[in-house]
């Protein structure tokens, strides 16, 4: 497996708060990377270690496989908290100046980030009155102007309208599969995250609970007759042999999840007794991705 980010036992202290807590993370290349948590659960500032904006109080970490992270922080674009743009300047005034700034001689650039994001038309219209999606366009304008191949972005669809949320869904996506970049997101908007992530971290209190992909999340919201039972391997082949049933897995031992025929929970409950399965628990479970979500991290967020 090639990373493009990976840490280890990763931590930052203010004080006698560990506000990141060994937290070691896995971006895959050519991944979208969701990173979940509450308002305060060190998304942030565990994004800034990241970029080398904040320096780690323990821990280490290597970008595209390499230990130098110097080096290979020219690769990388962040939108880390509000874009920093002059706002009495157009956004190619502002890209201009910021090229400039890094050092880019091409000066093509401007106008093919503009492109990309879907500014070209802004003209002369100033920063300052522009919309919420089009300065969070600008911000990932100025993350794309070193051509970079791992973007780091910090909420970048939060504040928007739906349609400002879709426009930038629909950016991402494309700077994904086009041009193959691999992105770390964090967002509040978990059903909108899961319309675009590939991956999912997981963090509470500082600590990263669970990492997983969008397949095993997808696995883990679906319906499904949950029954936790004394022997699973009997009981599995009374559900074929009795019932008729094929579309169950056994996630665990002693529990079985069956993915069909989920009006039969009382036939099938009756039908195991019979067969001599001691019964301890039974019920559908599965929810939305956002409820999963919230029950990971332990109730609703209203930030």
């Amino acid at each position: 497996m090639e990373y493009v980010l990976e840490t280890n036992a990763l931590t930052k202290i203010y004080g006698k708060s560990k506000v990141v807590n060994e937290v070691s993370m896995h971006v895959e290349k050519g991944s979208i990377y969701g990173f979940i948590g509450k308002n305060g659960a060190g998304k942030t500032t565990f994004m800034r270690m990241a970029a080398g904006l904040a320096a780690p109080s323990a821990g280490s970490m290597t970008l595209f496989g390499s230990e130098n992270l110097e080096q290979q922080r020219i690769r990388i674009g962040t939108l880390i908290e509000s874009p920093g743009i002059y706002p009495n300047m157009t956004a190619r005034e502002n890209l201009t100046v910021i090229r400039t700034a890094l050092g880019i001689t091409d000066k093509k650039r401007v106008d093919e980030m503009l492109a990309l994001v879907g500014l070209s038309d802004a003209g002369k219209k100033k920063v300052k009155n522009f919309s919420m999606g089009m300065k969070q366009r600008m911000g990932i304008a100025i993350s794309l102007l070193r051509n970079p191949d791992f973007l780091i972005l910090d909420e970048p669809i939060n504040g928007l309208d739906p349609a400002g949320i879709k426009e930038i869904r629909e950016l991402l996506i494309k700077l994904n599969r086009e041009k193959e970049i691999t992105i770390l997101i964090s967002s509040h908007i978990l059903g909108e995250l899961s319309k675009l992530a590939t991956h999912y971290g997981i963090i509470k209190d500082g600590v990263l609970i669970e990492e997983f992909d969008a397949q095993e999340l997808e696995t883990r919201c679906r319906r499904c007759h949950k029954l936790t039972v004394d022997n699973a391997q009997g009981a599995a082949r009374v559900l074929e042999e009795q019932l008729q049933i094929q579309n169950y897995d056994i996630p665990e031992p002693g529990t079985i999840r069956i993915f069909e025929h989920l009006e039969r929970t009382a036939e099938t409950n009756r039908v195991l007794i019979e067969n001599g399965v001691a019964l301890r628990e039974s019920y559908l479970a599965g929810q939305d991705l956002e409820g999963y979500f919230m029950q990971l991290l332990g109730g609703v967020d209203h930030d």
